[in-house]
């Protein structure tokens, strides 16, 4: 396939999700011309039911996931098209269902759950580039991701790790393979997020983009108020 290019976006965290996220991937949608949307996880937060505690001022589970599929609904409205892979708050209703008990029979797809017509969920992506490369995305199995990269024999992709934005790259006799480290969409002054305050690296916000089987970054730019309003 000719003039292929993915965007990559991770760790929205839906309703905790930055306000501006919609603006800037509509932006992004219009100067690049996707051909392929893919999430690496995490698409809402689920943090009324996780299992660490939850802070009382934010919304209960219900209000929450009803806050979460308003932006879904307007998420797919940009990108009908999406294929996502497992994470670890995206799963977060089938994780707490293994907890407590309940079989998976009784349980929604996660389609029906965010009301979603076609995006398509994986535990993992792996697809052939354009240029003949392999890549492999999964939600996150490393911090350093040149070591998954190694360790799969291939490029990678991952998020879930907020603060990691980076490509790297590794050889071996057969190939040059790259790191793709997408960072997140989150509003980080979220209650939601107050684990992070104790530790001195934020998370960094933006996305990234595979044009004809390179990777680039787009970092998400704020102003000193927090807020994007940039042309990319």
């Amino acid at each position: 396939m000719k003039n292929e290019v993915i965007l990559v976006i991770s760790d929205l965290h839906a309703p905790y999700h930055h306000r501006d996220s919609l603006k800037f991937l509509e932006a992004i949608k219009k100067k690049y011309k996707p051909t392929a949307v893919w999430n690496v996880g995490d698409e809402v937060d689920y943090h009324a039911i996780s299992y660490h505690d939850s802070d009382p001022d934010l919304p209960s589970a219900g209000d929450e996931l009803k806050k979460a599929k308003k932006f879904i609904k307007k998420l797919e409205s940009i990108f009908p098209e999406m294929i996502l892979v497992d994470s670890n708050h995206g799963s977060l209703v089938y994780r707490k269902a293994k907890t407590n008990g309940i079989p998976k029979s009784v349980f929604k797809s996660y389609k029906e759950i965010l009301g979603v017509k076609s995006w398509e969920w994986k535990n993992y992506h792996k697809h052939k580039l354009c240029n003949g490369q392999e890549v492999y995305m999964i939600h996150g199995f490393k911090k350093n991701g040149l070591a998954l990269c190694k360790e799969m024999g291939m490029s990678t992709i991952q998020g879930h790790y907020h603060s990691e934005f980076s490509i790297g790259y590794t050889s071996n006799p057969n190939n040059l393979n790259w790191s793709l480290m997408v960072g997140c969409l989150i509003d980080d002054k979220s209650l939601a997020f107050s684990y992070n305050k104790v530790i001195p690296t934020r998370p960094i916000i933006g996305c990234g983009i595979i044009i004809n089987g390179q990777p680039q970054l787009i970092p998400m730019v704020l102003d000193k108020n927090g807020r994007w309003d940039n042309i990319c």
